[in-house]
Order: structure tokens, then C-alpha cells, then sequence
């Protein structure tokens, strides 16, 4: 599933192509064709990522409206440039002008939304280290009282809202914390530290739109875990030794998610 940053990194990519201007907006496939009728001629007014939420706002003279969208695990955008042609396969979404389009297929959701709706999805979810208006300490309350693993919490978007599996992984083998100690056991240093690496490290990851963690002097050794994947420290290296120290690195289940970590570097 895209992390975060894929999201803020899409939002910003929509408003560029269809930001002011007035967009067709149809769902070839049909299963959005009630919801496409709905914002079909009005002006892309802007694309927003709250976590691994994508939200469209169109506006119409004073009437606005939203499209809500979570790609999950198999939803992806295709962007296309004119002449834009007909679509192909389960398109769920299409948004065009003239000179550009982009289809969307296989998310989660794509649905219209109220502003109830919003806040009810802003209510439900941790603060975003992505966006301006987070707030750390909502979500370093929830991790000060709570007994289960940083780990799961890190994942949680009641915690936190935006961070996947990668970078739960290695901004804790960056801080050096084990990925199973009581939230209730973190200092709060240790949350700051973590939120401030957090966000710098998800800003680099829009900017360059790939993620990227592993510090200039710790990039050498083993390739990344994939062709054409970024280096990591610990997340899909069971097995390999660590950058650091050597020692193997540890994978084990955390609620039903795959945990890398190293047993020496992070004690």
C-alpha cells in the first residue's frame, strides 16, 4: 500500500495538471458514474493527502464538492497527454481537460464526500508528519499511555497518520529503539527525535518521489532489496547483516505485518 508520501507527492502532482481549471469527469467502468455526474464540468479546485487519504475539491460558483479517494493496496493513477485516448480496462475515475487526463483504477475507495464526511476521516486518524497543521502531541498521547509495541503503533492510523510498513521499519533502526518496546516506555526525547526524523525523511521521500533513508556514510554494502528500489537499513533484509553492525537482520509478524528490524543496533 503507498505510504504517505505518494499521496502528498499525488495531490501536488494533480493540482498542477487540473488545479483552476473546469475537468470532464466520467467513470468509464461505471461503478463511480453516480459520483462522476456529480462534479462532471466544475473547476478542480484542489487535491489534499490526509495520510494515505487523497481528497479532490471542486467548486461550481459556491457550490463545492469532494471526491474521497484510498488507493489500497491495487489502486493507481495513469496519467495520459492529449490526444488522451479511450480507456482501457477497469478505470474507475477519469479526470480530463484538453491537454491532459489521469484514470484511476482499483482503489479501495472513490466516493463523494460530504464535509461531515471530512471530518469524520480527519477525526479518525492521527496526526500527518506531512502536513503543516499536525499535531505531534495527539499522537504522543496515544503512544505515553498505551502498552503495545512503538512497532504497531508507529502503523496504526490513529496514531499516526500516513506511515506504512518501510517507514515504521527504519526510522526506528535510525533511532536505535526496538520495535517492541511498551509505548508507554518511550521517553518523550525519544518521540521528538522520531517525529522530527519522520518528517524530514517523508519530505525527502515526496520531493524525490521515492523513499530514502539510509544516511550518505551508511550507503554502501548490499544492494537495495529489489531492482530499482532505494537502500534500506533493515525493512525486506531478513537475514542480511546489518549496515551497522554486522548481525543479521531479524523479521518477524506484528499484527499481521511483516517487522525487519536489528537485534544489536536497536536494543
Amino acid at each position: 500500500m503507498p505510504e504517505g508520501h505518494t499521496l502528498h507527492r499525488l495531490a501536488r502532482r494533480q493540482q498542477r495538471l487540473f488545479g483552476g481549471q473546469r475537468v470532464r469527469v466520467s467513470s468509464p467502468q461505471g461503478r463511480f458514474a453516480d459520483g462522476a455526474a456529480a462534479v462532471d464540468g466544475m473547476t478542480f479546485h484542489a487535491a489534499e493527502a490526509w495520510g494515505k487519504h487523497l481528497v479532490h475539491r471542486y467548486r461550481d460558483g459556491d457550490t463545492e464538492r469532494m471526491v474521497h479517494i484510498h488507493l489500497g493496496l491495487y489502486g493507481a493513477f495513469t496519467e495520459l497527454t492529449a490526444p488522451i485516448p479511450e480507456p482501457v480496462g477497469q478505470v474507475r475515475m477519469r479526470i480530463a481537460t484538453e491537454e491532459a487526463a489521469a484514470d484511476l483504477r482499483g482503489p479501495t475507495a472513490c466516493e463523494i464526500y460530504g464535509p461531515a464526511d471530512l471530518e469524520a476521516l480527519i477525526a479518525r486518524l492521527g496526526p500527518d508528519p506531512l502536513r503543516r497543521d499536525a499535531d505531534p502531541d495527539r499522537a504522543w498521547a496515544s503512544i505515553a499511555r498505551s502498552a503495545r509495541p512503538i512497532g504497531a503503533l508507529l502503523m496504526d492510523q490513529k496514531v499516526v497518520a500516513g506511515v506504512g510498513n518501510v517507514y515504521r521499519a527504519e526510522i526506528l533502526f535510525r533511532a536505535g529503539i526496538d520495535p517492541m518496546r511498551a509505548g508507554r516506555r518511550m521517553a518523550r526525547e525519544e518521540f521528538d527525535a522520531l517525529w522530527q526524523d519522520l518528517v524530514g525523511l517523508m519530505k525527502v521521500g515526496v520531493r524525490r518521489g521515492r523513499i530514502h533513508v539510509v544516511r550518505p556514510e551508511d550507503d554502501h554494502g548490499a544492494p537495495a532489496y529489489a531492482p530499482d528500489r532505494p537502500r534500506t537499513y533493515v525493512y525486506r533484509r531478513a537475514g542480511e547483516p546489518c549496515r551497522i553492525c554486522g548481525t543479521p537482520v531479524m523479521m518477524t509478524e506484528l499484527e499481521a505485518r511483516k517487522l525487519y528490524w536489528c537485534p544489536v543496533c536497536q536494543t
